[in-house]
């Protein structure tokens, strides 16, 4: 309250609005790379230590590591880039955040408005450029509308359902002087007013078909862990009290223990027998906080062909998007699911579930993730294990770049809590592990944070361990080095003749040397024997690590449902050949 009395109807400089806005959203870190164009909002945060800067190596580094700062908080990150190629190298983190949800609020300098449209030094259409990949964007030209589209882009990322959103602001509007005021409540667009209450009417059809529900299935998306953790805390009670099978995509392991005996694991392309199983035969589906993606619904005219489908979301642009609904809820996943609940506890009788238990058991008993381990090489499925082993009774927190090892990650590492994994699901940006890990380092500086990485993704923002080295961030990166781009390969093995155009990677560098170059520990790991305590190694060094861990070169990551092809038509590790895979790809029925 202090603050916001100093800082009422105050006169300042655009770049002192934009620490002293930063400071009224309790905002402690951001990530940036300077340039000319921010040079008076970078001379600002020189004169202040309430926010601390992190300067990574690369802007889209700041990108992810902002992404990966609000995805382990829950709170908004914040990244903060020159003009021009700045903010042009911003694009892939701001898509990466608008496909998953991110709270991302990005600060972009401008050149002066005068030479806006001249082709002026370091200029781009900044707003024009970021409008696709953003909830919504400015262009301030006036040093008195700033303070104004401060707040309401702080609003915007972190209601309804959260994004990235861009404040573009020209050099002069930061040297000119203007009123700044705190936030107040008429700081938003009138028309933007997220709905968080969900219609009473579709809530009582929906408590209707669950509660005579004979199969029943709960997909739940990241759209639960965005709600926050009371969300989380409902849709565990949800689970409990009707003793419905949950599954979830990719963005929403953790929101349901893995532990937890209702859990079907993962589902969708890579995900579990069951899961799928589950999701094709089920006869009412409730869908949570998550948007009918292509990686988990396959062939959509296939998809749940006889069920009953339930969508809660607070976008309602997701709605009857990819998949039609049956009952469409449009609202905050936590006020749904409260009065959900509400709703199922009052009805006194429900079918009997142990005939569909009894077959999702048999679904289990196929155990689709089961792999040949072996004495003489890793497997990776096997180096997932053991760093779960290893990690799981530890503050952890885990991010991932994209391919192969990111897949045997969500199978292999059971989360029990939200906001403990971080991937890059929607748009699949390889390179967005490492720096994400930074940002969760910064937010939880105790913590042990883990990135798990493959040999090529790693080399895309490999330079950011500058940035972990210069600021003490402790993150460990293991990778599970298969000396290819082992999603590439396997696609193309499986659906181009084994024809491996340009996915091996022919001079890769000394991991171990490089980390030792820029002032990491730099370990390697060949035998599975040596595996164990070469992860207990990592762990205790209060360093940034590369741990190069060296996995069988070929393996392919099942189970996998071709592009395609129905929930019921998976190709299992057990089962899965060159015939059976071709005939798969070919039109053929897979083997189930």
């Amino acid at each position: 309250m202090s603050e916001t009395k100093k800082t009422e109807s105050r006169q300042m400089t655009g770049a002192a609005m934009v620490v002293q806005a930063l400071k009224d959203h309790s905002i402690q870190h951001i990530f940036g790379y300077p340039g000319g164009a921010v040079l008076p909002i970078y001379d600002e945060i020189f004169q202040q230590d309430a926010v601390q800067h992190i300067l990574v190596r690369h802007e889209q580094g700041a990108g992810h590591a902002a992404e990966g700062y609000a995805r382990s908080t829950g709170k908004p990150g914040v990244a903060l880039v020159t003009s021009g190629p700045g903010a042009t190298n911003m694009v892939t983190a701001l898509t990466d955040a608008l496909m998953d949800s991110i709270p991302l609020v990005c600060i972009t300098g401008q050149v002066p408005t005068h030479l806006i449209g001249n082709d002026a030094f370091q200029e781009c259409d900044t707003v024009g450029i970021t409008r696709p990949c953003t909830k919504h964007n400015w262009l301030v030209r006036d040093v008195n509308d700033l303070a104004k589209i401060l707040h309401e882009a702080f609003y915007v990322a972190t209601t309804g359902r959260p994004g990235p959103v861009v404040v573009d602001i020209p050099k002069d509007v930061q040297f000119a002087t203007g009123t700044y005021h705190p936030p107040r409540k008429n700081d938003v667009h009138v028309s933007y007013t997220p709905r968080v209450k969900g219609d009473a009417a579709q809530i009582r059809k929906a408590v209707a078909l669950l509660a005579s529900a004979k199969r029943p299935v709960i997909y739940s998306g990241g759209g639960v862990i965005n709600s926050g953790l009371e969300a989380t805390r409902l849709l565990r009670e949800l689970v409990g009290t009707t003793n419905f099978p949950i599954t979830s995509t990719l963005m929403g392991l953790g929101a349901y223990p893995a532990s937890g005996k209702n859990w079907l694991g993962m589902l969708g392309m890579h995900g579990t027998y069951e899961a799928n199983m589950a999701m094709h035969d089920c006869d009412v589906m409730l869908c949570v906080g998550a948007r009918f993606d292509d990686r988990v619904t396959g062939r959509p005219d296939a998809f749940s062909p006889n069920s009953k489908k339930i969508h809660i979301d607070i976008d309602p642009s997701s709605i009857n998007k990819n998949i039609r609904v049956d009952v469409p809820i449009i609202g905050d996943v936590a006020n749904v699911l409260a009065d959900l609940l509400e709703g199922l506890k009052a009805e006194s009788k429900r079918p009997d579930l142990k005939p569909w238990w009894a077959q999702i058991a048999k679904w289990r008993a196929r155990n689709s993730l089961a792999f040949k381990k072996s004495d003489d090489v890793i497997l990776p499925q096997y180096a997932i294990q053991r760093l779960f082993e290893a990690t799981k009774n530890r503050d952890t927190y885990i991010t991932t770049e994209v391919g192969q090892h990111q897949m045997w990650a969500a199978q292999f590492y059971g989360f029990e809590q939200p906001n403990r994994w971080m991937t890059s699901g929607g748009l699949g940006t390889m390179g967005y592990g490492f720096p994400s890990a930074i940002g969760v380092q910064v937010a939880h500086p105790k913590s042990l944070v883990i990135d798990i990485a493959g040999d090529a993704s790693i080399q895309m923002m490999l330079q950011e361990l500058s940035t972990a080295v210069q600021f003490d961030l402790p993150v460990k990166i293991f990778i599970l080095n298969n000396q290819y781009m082992g999603m590439v390969r396997q696609w193309q093995q499986l659906l181009h003749g084994n024809r491996l155009s340009h996915s091996y990677s022919e001079a890769l560098p000394d991991f171990v040397k490089l980390a030792e170059a820029y002032g990491g520990v730099g370990m390697q790991v060949v035998k599975p024997g040596d595996l164990d305590g070469a992860i207990e190694e990592m762990i205790k060094v209060r360093k940034p690590v590369i741990f190069d861990c060296r996995v069988a070169a070929l393996e392919n990551c099942f189970p996998m449902i071709p592009s395609g092809k129905a929930h019921n038509e998976m190709l299992l590790p057990a089962e899965a050949n060159d015939e059976t895979t071709a005939a798969a790809f070919a039109g053929g029925k897979a083997l189930v």
